[in-house]
């Protein structure tokens, strides 16, 4: 006997949802709060001031004088006097030193220069290529 089943068609629709985001906005919050506000006190204290007096000072004037100078005429005598010259003599003083003088060894050595020759070269371009490596894993029973 044949049963007919009823064949099953499925259709997709794409619906375009919205998409909602959320935003976290601050909220600012007022708060009273008590404050100890220190007081200022005033403290006058009286201060003798003393007083100024004006004084009369008495001016200082100059007057020009007129003075007679002799005139006194001078006759210079060149005398010899012998001069002692007083000469200082350095000591010298001798001490040893010791001073670490470095060495330096100075080593020669031949080295061989290979001798440059220009060789023209394949330009090689290197392509990465990804290849599965299939991995076995191995099973004691």
């Amino acid at each position: 006997k044949f049963v007919d089943i009823p064949q099953v068609e499925i259709v997709d629709q794409d619906v375009h949802v919205p998409v909602q985001k959320q935003r976290h906005v601050p909220m600012v919050s007022v708060a009273q709060k008590f404050v100890d506000v220190p007081q200022v006190e005033f403290v006058d204290r009286v201060v003798q001031v003393p007083v100024q007096k004006e004084v009369q000072v008495p001016m200082v004037m100059k007057q020009q004088k007129f003075v007679d100078i002799p005139q006194v005429e001078i006759i210079d005598k060149v005398v010899q006097v012998p001069v002692q010259k007083e000469v200082q003599v350095p000591m010298m003083a001798r001490q040893q030193k010791f001073v670490d003088v470095p060495q330096v060894e100075i080593i020669d050595r031949v080295v061989q220069v290979p001798v440059q020759r220009e060789v023209q070269v394949p330009m090689v371009c290197k392509v990465q290529k990804m290849v599965d490596i299939p991995q076995v894993q191995l099973v004691d029973q």
